[in-house]
Formats: C-alpha cells, structure tokens, sequence
C-alpha cells in the first residue's frame, strides 16, 4: 500500500549519556512526535532526560507511556534546547530552512546541545518498525542533514556561541569536539552590555551567588566567527560552561523544560514561588539550593536585573540523576537598557515592582514554596550586610560603563528601606 509524502518522516535517535532515550520522528507536514523507548521507561536507574521523567516526579510513567506529539514545534524539552532571536535566524539561515523548522534545527546542533542530551539523525532501515507502525502507514526516508563548519546552540537573544578555548583563543566548536565556554559577542543595539554583565557577575559573586568561572575576552581571540555585525567594541563577555567538565557532558535543563513551558511564554507562565516548591520539593538538597535561589532573587533586585525568567533559572544533573540548582548566570543590569524600568520578571509575593518589594515579600515567597522562613531570613540578611559593605567600592572599580555604574547607584537609593544601598562617593 502506498503512502502519501505527509507520511514520510525522517527520524532522529535522543540519547542521554549513551543511553537510549527514544526516537523523534519528524513528518512532511510538521508533525514531530517523540516516542519514549521502552527500556528507558522500564529502567529504575535510567539518567534523567527531564525532571518530568524522573522516576519520584508524580505521573512520570503516564507521561512516558504516550507520545509526546507537537504541530511545527516540538516538544517544550526539547525546544528549549534551541537559540531563539537573531542567533535562531543566522542558523536557519545558514540551513536554508524556515525558522520555525525545530526538527531540522535540532538535527543540525544535535552534538551540542545544552546539557547531555544528543540527537542523532538515522538511516530508513536503522528506524525500529514499531515507531513506523505507530504511526498508520508511516515510512522512514533518508535525512539529507546539511553539514556546516560553524555550529552553536545555546538559549537566549543575544549572539552567543559554544567555543573551544585553547592556549587563550576561542574557536567553534566542530563536530564531536564540545565547546567549554558560552562568548557573548558585543550587542549592536546595546552599548557595553559584556562590561555590564562582568560587573553584574561579579558582583554577584561577591555576596555568595554561585557563579561559574567569567572573564572579559578580546575580540581579536575569537576564530572563525560567522559574519555577524559588530559594534566599536573591545571585548566579548565569556562564561565557563557548567554542563561540560573536561569534554563530559554533565545534563542540565531550564524551568522553561521542567514547567513544559516553551520560550514564548517564559515572563508570563509562572511566578518565583512555582519555581521555588520545584527546588525545594525536587533538589538533591532543597534547603540548600532554595536558599541560594532565595539570595539570587534578591541580588537580581538589587542589581535592577529584570530579565530572570524561567529560562534563566536550571537544575543541573551531576550525578546524571539527581536535580541540583545550577550555578548563576545571565545577571544583568537591565535597567540601563530599558527606560523606565521599574519591574523584575516574575512576580515574587504578589508584586515585580522593585522600588515597593519589601523583605515581607520574600516572607510570603517562602510561605507559598512551602520554604521555611526561618531558614531563608538570615540568608537574605548576609546577602543585604555583605552588599552593602562590598558593592559601594567594589564598584568604582568595575569595567561597566560610567554612565550604567551612576544608574545603579540611584536604583540603590530608589530601593524600599529593607533593600537600599548608600553609594559611596
């Protein structure tokens, strides 16, 4: 019986860590459907592919007993493994395909995806027939997979490429060979914003964030960028990859993934309190990691950083099995980006405005996570004595720009009593 080319798919193997995870097929009319492998399912020690597969989240085995099905896009754990904005249309772009095309785009970074999950493209007669039957009359064809030099994948609007660093340069990745450094190219729309996130890092670190490895990197040790605009700067802001260790892929996934969130809705989907019971209820050590998560929301008010959505937060696998809250990234000042800023990304005890936030909101965060208060407060407290004896001084000396260092001085002054920082001049 002959079948029509919208029944045509071609087929991608998910593996995690050398362990099968299932297959994605993807159809002629956009149809991808995933489908769990069976001894993935069944395996009681299998690595966590997501929060929602891991074997004490709540219905984890009805959610892998069906296919996950989406129309053009795919699954949100696995569409939030790819770029978004400028970085999105270079790639598809380069791939002569539709930026909507997830499934060709997925195929194309498949070897270096955030975290340890692999996609790898399959030959017709390498497809189990099960998946075909699956799926009516369904036949696999071959994926002719476009092959370039430069291959990048790592969430966010901004140009930012996986790089391999290498006696102080930084190239490409290629092939098999993983990047271990996230290089934020200059923005073009934006002045300074690698000097702004270095200051705001840094910053953060000093009043107990957990932050990787950073460092600002001259532009002249980049190799074999695309052609990409750049503006008259200097330098490239460049962060440690926390899911590579010595060319081991450690697995990772953001909140957009564990709340099955796609990109789109990551400012408008949850709160800071959902995201809280998740660490806490879920976290290898949830007291611990909720108590970091509790210090990073305050560190991002008061470095009037509104842009901590859902994908800005991650649990990172390092065990391969058990959830911990990854180290910080994407802090930034954005406030002297966006004129008139005044609110955080998501609400945090009913309110994202940061000149009215009060340390009784934080209290009601904690209530409504089911987080102890008592174990948060004192937490916040260092957060606030550290800040305000480190940060006045440590910031004439930062590389950010003079004009953004005088408007975080007045977000300082501009905070409730709880939260206001006295600039020192």
């Amino acid at each position: 019986m002959s079948t029509d080319s919208n029944d045509e798919v071609n087929v991608l193997q998910l593996s995690i860590h050398g362990v099968l995870v299932g297959y994605l097929a993807g159809f002629k009319n956009g149809r991808n459907v995933l489908s769990i492998a069976d001894s993935f399912k069944n395996d009681p020690e299998r690595p966590t592919f997501s929060l929602i597969t891991h074997p004490s989240f709540p219905k984890a085995a009805e959610i892998m007993a069906e296919p996950w099905a989406r129309n053009q896009r795919l699954h949100p754990v696995l569409s939030n493994l790819l770029p978004e904005g400028s970085l999105r249309e270079l790639i598809a772009q380069s791939l002569k395909v539709h930026v909507d095309n997830e499934f060709h785009i997925l195929s194309y970074l498949g070897e270096d995806l955030p975290g340890a999950i692999e996609a790898t493209t399959m030959d017709p007669e390498d497809v189990p027939g099960y998946i075909l039957r699956a799926h009516g009359e369904a036949r696999a064809v071959k994926f002719d997979k476009v092959t370039q030099d430069n291959k990048f994948s790592l969430a966010g609007v901004q140009m930012k490429f996986s790089m391999k660093e290498k006696d102080g340069r930084y190239n490409l990745s290629k092939g098999n060979v993983l990047g271990d450094w996230i290089i934020k190219t200059p923005s073009t729309k934006h002045k300074f914003v690698p000097l702004n996130e270095y200051t705001a890092m840094s910053l953060a670190g000093m009043v107990g964030i957990d932050i990787p490895e950073i460092k600002l990197v001259d532009l002249d040790k980049l190799d074999n960028l695309p052609q990409i605009n750049l503006p008259d700067e200097k330098q490239a802001f460049a962060i440690k990859r926390f899911d590579r260790d010595n060319d081991q892929r450690i697995h990772m996934e953001d909140f957009a993934q564990i709340l099955v969130k796609y990109p789109h809705e990551k400012y408008t989907s949850a709160n800071y309190e959902n995201i809280g019971k998740v660490i806490y209820d879920f976290s290898g050590d949830g007291l611990a990691d909720a108590q970091q998560f509790a210090r990073r929301l305050l560190v991002n008010i008061l470095l009037a950083n509104g842009d901590a959505h859902i994908k800005n937060w991650s649990f990172l696998y390092p065990d391969k099995v058990t959830p911990r809250l990854s180290p910080a990234y994407d802090i930034v000042t954005t406030s002297v980006y966006i004129e008139n800023e005044t609110k955080y990304a998501l609400n945090l005890g009913k309110t994202k405005e940061w000149y009215t936030v009060t340390m009784d909101h934080f209290q009601s965060w904690a209530e409504k996570s089911g987080i102890p208060w008592r174990a948060i407060k004192p937490h916040l407290d260092d957060t606030m004595a550290k800040a305000r004896e480190l940060w006045p001084e440590a910031l004439k000396t930062q590389v950010m720009d003079e004009a953004h260092k005088e408007g975080l001085r007045t977000h300082w002054a501009r905070l409730q009593k709880d939260f206001k920082i006295e600039a020192k001049q």
